[in-house]
C-alpha cells in the first residue's frame, strides 16, 4: 500500500524514494508485524480467556503438561493478523506471488480455526473429522499449486537437488499432485511439532530467516546467476512477506515462550507449515526445505516410526513417547531444555541449507 501511495508523490519529494527499496520495506514489514503482535497480543489473550477458549492436554502425556490445561489456544489468529497488516502496508500488492503466499496462509488458517473451534465447543472432541480435515488441506494446497502452475515458467516443473547445478528431472504433469502432497505434508509436520511452549514458533522463525535469504537471491538476476540457482522474476518481493511473517512469529513468541500465556493452535501451525511448503515450491527449493526444516522432519519421522514399530511388535514402543520432543521430556529433560536445544538444531539446519547455495 505504501509503495503504491508514495509512487505518486515521489516526484515531488524525492526522499520518499526509499519506499521503493525492497530491503527497507522488508525490514519495516517485520517491525510492523512485531508491533501489531505486541499491541494486540494481550487483548487477544484476554478475549480468549473470557470466552474460555482453553487448551485441552493429553492425559497420556508428560505430567508437567497438566498445568497447561486451560491456557488460551487459537493464538495463531494473532500471527495471521500481524502478518496481514505488515504485508498489506509494505509489499508490492501487484505481485502475484505475495497473494499466493498470503492466500495459502489464510486457507490453512481457516481449516485450523474450524478444527480448534470444534475441539473447544465440543469438549473431548477431536475437531474436524480426519478425512474432512485432510480433504480441506488438499483443496487449499491444490489452489496454491494451480495458481503457481498458471504462472509457470520454464523452471516450475523442474526438480532441483542441493549441490547439483542443473535440475535432475522435469516432473511434467506429475508436478501438480506431488506439489499438493508436499504442501499438505508440511502443514501437518509443523502441526505435529507444536507440542511444547515456543517450539514450533522458534523453529518457524529459523526457517523464515533462511527463506528470506532464498527469496531475495532468487528474485535477483545477478545473485541467482552468481549462485547458479533458478532466477524467478518477482520472487524477491516474497522477502517482504517472509519478514512480515517472521516479525509476527517473534511477537507471538513473546507470549508463547515458557510458561506460555497462549498457544497457536491448529489455526497457526497448519498455516505456518502450509505456507513454508508453498514458499519452497515458488523458489524451487522443495528438497532444500527438508534440510531447513530438519527438526520438523525429525518430529514427523519419529511419529511414523513409533506407530510402525508399535504395530509390528504388537504393542512395544520405539520411543517413550512420540513425537520425539516428548521422548526427551520423559527422559528427564525439562521443557525449556528440549525447546532451546531443538531451536539450536533448527538454526544449524538453516545454516547448512544456506551453505549449499555456494557449494554447487
Amino acid at each position: 500500500m505504501f509503495l503504491e501511495l508514495f509512487r505518486v508523490f515521489v516526484k515531488y519529494f524525492s526522499p520518499l524514494n526509499v519506499f521503493r527499496y525492497l530491503t527497507f520495506r522488508s525490514a519495516y514489514a517485520a517491525v510492523t508485524a512485531l508491533l501489531i503482535a505486541f499491541l494486540f497480543g494481550p487483548r487477544i489473550i484476554e478475549a480468549l480467556h473470557r470466552m474460555k477458549f482453553g487448551q485441552s492436554v493429553r492425559s497420556d502425556g508428560p505430567k508437567s503438561h497438566l498445568a497447561k490445561s486451560g491456557t488460551p489456544t487459537m493464538g495463531g489468529i494473532l500471527i495471521i493478523l500481524a502478518v496481514t497488516v505488515g504485508v498489506l502496508l509494505w509489499a508490492d500488492l501487484s505481485n502475484v506471488y505475495v497473494w499466493i503466499a498470503l492466500g495459502s496462509l489464510f486457507g490453512f488458517a481457516l481449516i485450523g480455526f474450524l478444527d480448534d473451534w470444534l475441539k473447544i465447543k465440543r469438549r473431548n472432541s477431536d475437531g474436524i473429522p480426519a478425512w474432512i480435515k485432510l480433504a480441506a488441506q488438499v483443496v487449499v494446497a491444490s489452489a496454491a499449486a494451480l495458481a503457481l502452475y498458471l504462472q509457470r515458467n520454464q523452471q516450475t516443473t523442474l526438480l532441483y537437488v542441493p549441490f547439483v547445478k542443473a535440475p535432475v528431472v522435469d516432473l511434467g504433469v506429475a508436478w501438480m499432485p506431488l506439489a499438493i502432497i508436499y504442501v499438505v505434508y508440511w502443514s501437518n509436520a509443523v502441526n505435529l511439532a507444536d507440542g511444547l511452549d515456543g517450539l514450533a514458533t522458534g523453529l518457524t522463525i529459523m526457517a523464515l530467516i533462511a527463506f528470506s535469504v532464498l527469496t531475495y537471491v532468487t528474485g535477483r538476476s545477478d545473485w541467482s546467476a552468481y549462485l547458479n540457482i533458478p532466477y524467478l522474476k518477482g520472487a524477491s518481493e516474497l522477502t517482504v512477506f517472509n519478514l512480515s511473517l517472521l516479525g509476527a512469529c517473534v511477537g507471538f513468541l513473546w507470549f508463547n515462550a515458557h510458561p506460555a500465556e497462549i498457544f497457536m493452535g491448529d489455526v497457526g501451525s497448519l498455516a505456518l507449515g502450509g505456507v513454508l511448503g508453498v514458499l519452497s515450491l515458488i523458489v524451487k527449493k522443495e528438497l532444500l526445505l527438508l534440510l531447513i526444516g530438519g527438526v520438523f522432519m525429525m518430529e514427523i519421522v519419529s511419529d511414523v516410526l513409533q506407530v510402525g514399530y508399535f504395530k509390528l511388535t504388537k504393542g512395544k514402543r520405539l520411543f517413550r513417547m512420540a513425537p520425539i520432543h516428548h521422548h526427551f521430556e520423559l527422559q528427564g529433560w525439562n521443557e525449556t531444555k528440549v525447546v532451546v536445544r531443538f531451536w539450536i538444531l533448527g538454526g544449524i539446519f538453516a545454516i547448512l541449507a544456506l551453505s549449499t547455495l555456494k557449494i554447487q
